[in-house]
């Protein structure tokens, strides 16, 4: 929000110096981020007049020209600028006079002819950033003024950072109260009066757009002079607020939306087609912008139409069809209330990003639509003439945001503030801020005005009286309170744990957005369930994560672009998928490539391969203290990952991830290596412990037994485990499997496995028949459930 210091002091009665304006209003809230001074040593510059120019003798590009300054007979000047004529009134910079940037004016010879001054751009006296000639000034400009008398200089151009929540600053007014409220003063706001009807001229409205359009208010205003000159003072306000002056139309629309913070559109009435219809767009549907471009819409769009044709994005930009022109002769005033929502994102999904659009997504006064109007038909009729009809009112009431009412309690405002603010002084700062207040027996009962959306709870009203009293007043108390320690469950590891861990392994931890494309989604094949976002800050963030693996790759390969070609990643983080609400699920997820181990003279490199990511694995598990309830599968592999090298991992029969190389393909389009492994898990069932339970140390000795089986290559370790230990059960201690062989003497197809069976009973010592009958147990459960048979 961009204004001029001069225009707010107008509106509003400042008992402060300029910088304790800006002091006051950064301390409230309402950050300064600039302050530009404007006219300041502008001693000596006058209102000048050209009454003769001549080409200069000895110059193509430079003319001598005559300039009247009120002191009797015409100075002569030379000039360079290309709009140097007789009759324009321009800044005169006299003999003496010194300029921003210690420009000190003396006479002098400019290729042989005498100048006794300078006439001035704009930008040279500091005041504007157009240098492409000599700042015009109006016909009614008398010769010899001071410009700064003319100008009303010196001025600031201040800028305010606002937070979303003040949609209610972007108005000068909306800003005055708060500046009323801070020096104690009233705001300075006439009552803004009806104008008066002199047409008839009509033309009907229809809402049909629900909630999110309920009021839409419009006028015709008929006979204007489109080219009216736009009044300096009101061109001046525009430039100090950062906008350039076009037409007096459109100056007069942006003028009240600085005012009043209320965005307005005029249409050229006689390129309309029947109602006004305020509608959703249809999906398709385009609109040519007064920016020139095409927009294409959708049904999350408002559009104002007429019975045949879309006249412009509502809340956005106007059409370029029936813009107001030179020839414009009649024009229908718009001024309505858009719910935030409905035009929340539609001008960044347009790649655009305008006032109004500003304003609109964060909320404009319900109330404001008739009153901006009033005001733009009185600037309207005093500038460029004309009659105006009746203003034509369509709303549904219903819809509109209501004020809320609060209760502030005295004992909570002392409490959060840690100091007792005066009754008084609470009643006046409401007051001030244009609420309506009422003392209660245990404090204040106040209704917030229809402009200020932030207002819903007492914490809200607190910030308001604390805001305003002054943050330096408050007193600085050191914290004190009862710290509670959340006990950690022994069931459960924790996550900073296994962050700990896998650093520990070596891994570096990654912390990725929660937002990816669409387009890298499908990449990975992740259509379905997915949570797109309503508003998203851009297209490659506009879906919320199904895995955390698309992004933790993009980490990766960011990484492996930049010369690290051994790269270990882990992230833990959430990922989104569809329901009501969207359903989260804490998860893990590992990307490694490159060398297992690390440079180092006492092992050679060899790639990290899928057993070295299965060993984390494993390592992890094992820490859980069941790693008998989880188990790996070859089927049911999703499309990412590679068919031959990757595995679905479940948890008591229950698929809780995958891990595995990356598919070649997939790879490919991902400009990878084929050396990419990860593992994405969900985090519950890894986290969970079994409770730690004493035991006794073993009074009696183990028994250890060897055996080698040849079975078929698809049978899994995995089952081979689940039968020996299932066929055993507590006898068995530990199984160990020291070898496998597939070659010579063994049929193809089939492999052979020799395993270790130790064997322990904790009330006695297992004799050499007991440890036979296991054995032979073992490989009788083998045989029938894994078409084993034992060898040699």
């Amino acid at each position: 929000m961009k204004f001029s210091e001069n225009w707010l002091r107008e509106l509003v009665e400042i008992k402060a110096d300029r910088a304790q304006l800006a002091h006051a209003l950064t301390m409230a809230g309402l950050e300064v981020e600039e302050l530009t001074v404007l006219g300041e040593g502008l001693a000596g510059v006058v209102v000048g007049e050209i009454v003769a120019a001549e080409k200069h003798p000895e110059a193509d590009r430079l003319k001598v020209c005559k300039v009247a300054a009120g002191q009797g007979e015409p100075l002569q000047v030379v000039c360079g600028a290309p709009n140097a004529r007789v009759g324009l009134k321009a800044p005169l910079a006299m003999v003496g006079a010194v300029l921003p940037g210690d420009i000190r004016i003396k006479a002098a010879k400019l290729r042989g002819v005498e100048s006794a001054g300078m006439l001035c751009s704009a930008k040279e006296l500091g005041i504007d950033a157009d240098a492409s000639g000599l700042m015009e000034l109006p016909a009614n400009a008398v010769a010899g003024q001071p410009l700064t008398e003319f100008l009303g200089l010196p001025d600031a151009s201040i800028e305010l950072k606002l937070t979303p929540n003040r949609p209610d600053c972007l108005g000068l007014v909306g800003l005055a109260h708060d500046v009323a409220a801070l020096f104690g003063s009233r705001v300075l706001v006439p009552v803004q009066e009806p104008v008066p009807v002199t047409s008839d001229a009509r033309r009907g409205i229809r809402l049909e757009a629900g909630k999110d359009a309920p009021r839409y208010l419009g006028r015709v205003i008929e006979g204007i002079d489109a080219t009216a000159r736009t009044p300096l003072w009101l061109a001046e306000r525009l430039r100090r607020a950062g906008l350039r002056p076009i037409s007096a139309v459109v100056d007069i629309t942006n003028y009240v939306m600085l005012e009043l913070g209320q965005p307005l559109h005029a249409f050229d009435n006689d390129t309309l087609e029947g109602d006004i219809v305020v509608r959703h767009a249809r999906e398709g549907e385009t609109l040519e912008l007064l920016n020139g471009s095409e927009a294409k819409l959708d049904r999350g769009f408002l559009l104002i139409a007429d019975d045949r044709k879309g006249l412009a994005v509502a809340g956005v930009m106007g059409g370029h069809d029936s813009r107001v022109t030179d020839a414009t002769r009649n024009v229908f005033l718009e001024s309505a209330h858009f719910a935030p929502a409905a035009i929340m994102g539609r001008a960044r999904k347009l790649g655009l990003h305008t006032d109004a659009s500003h304003r609109f997504e964060r909320g404009v006064d319900p109330e404001l639509p008739r009153r901006a109007l009033e005001r733009a038909t009185e600037l309207l009729l005093a500038i460029a003439g004309g009659e105006a009809g009746p203003v034509l009112v369509a709303e549904n009431a219903a819809d509109l945001p209501r004020p809320a009412t609060v209760m502030l309690r005295r004992a909570r405002l002392a409490r959060v503030l840690g100091l007792g603010v005066p009754d008084e002084e609470v009643m006046r700062i409401f007051t001030a801020l244009g609420m309506a207040v009422q003392a209660t027996a245990d404090g204040w009962q106040v209704r917030a005005p229809t402009s200020r959306f932030d207002i819903e709870r007492e914490e809200d009203l607190i910030e308001e009286v604390a805001r305003v009293y002054g943050y330096d007043r408050i007193p600085t108390h050191t914290p004190a309170g009862a710290l509670t320690l959340a006990p950690e469950p022994e069931a459960r590891i924790g996550e900073l744990a296994l962050r700990e861990q896998l650093a520990a392994r070596d891994y570096y931890e990654a912390v990725n957005l929660s937002f990816v494309s669409a387009e890298l989604l499908a990449r990975w094949g992740f259509t379905q369930d997915l949570v797109p976002l309503a508003n998203p800050l851009s297209a490659d963030l506009a879906v919320m994560r199904p895995s955390l693996l698309p992004g933790l790759i993009e980490a990766l390969r960011h990484n492996r672009a930049r010369q690290q070609e051994r790269v270990r990643m882990f992230e833990v983080a959430r990922v989104f998928a569809a329901g009501d609400p969207p359903v989260e699920t804490p998860s893990l997820a590992v990307a490694a490539c490159g060398s297992a181990p690390a440079e180092q003279w006492a092992e050679p490199a060899r790639p990290y391969d899928f057993f070295d990511l299965k060993g984390e694995l494993d390592a992890l598990l094992t820490w859980g203290g069941e790693p008998e309830r989880w188990s790996l599968h070859a089927d049911g592999l999703p499309s990412w990952l590679h068919p031959g090298r990757g595995a679905r991992v479940a948890r008591d029969g229950e698929t809780v991830g995958f891990l595995g190389a990356l598919h070649p393909q997939l790879a490919r389009l991902l400009d990878l290596g084929p050396d990419v492994h990860v593992l994405e898990l969900a985090l519950a069932p890894l986290l969970a412990r079994r409770l730690p339970t004493v035991r006794p140390v073993p009074r009696f000795p183990s028994v250890r037994r060897d055996i080698a089986v040849e079975l078929p290559e698809e049978v899994r370790w995995s089952q081979i485990e689940q039968t020996v230990r299932g066929t055993l059960g507590n006898v068995l201690k530990e199984l160990r499997l020291f070898d496998r062989y597939s070659g010579k003497g063994v049929d193809i197809g089939r492999k052979s496995l020799a395993m270790g069976l130790i064997l322990q009973d904790a009330s006695r010592t297992l004799t050499d028949d007991d440890a036979d009958r296991c054995v032979r147990d073992a490989v009788a459960a083998l045989e029938s459930t894994c078409k084993a048979k034992l060898r040699g």
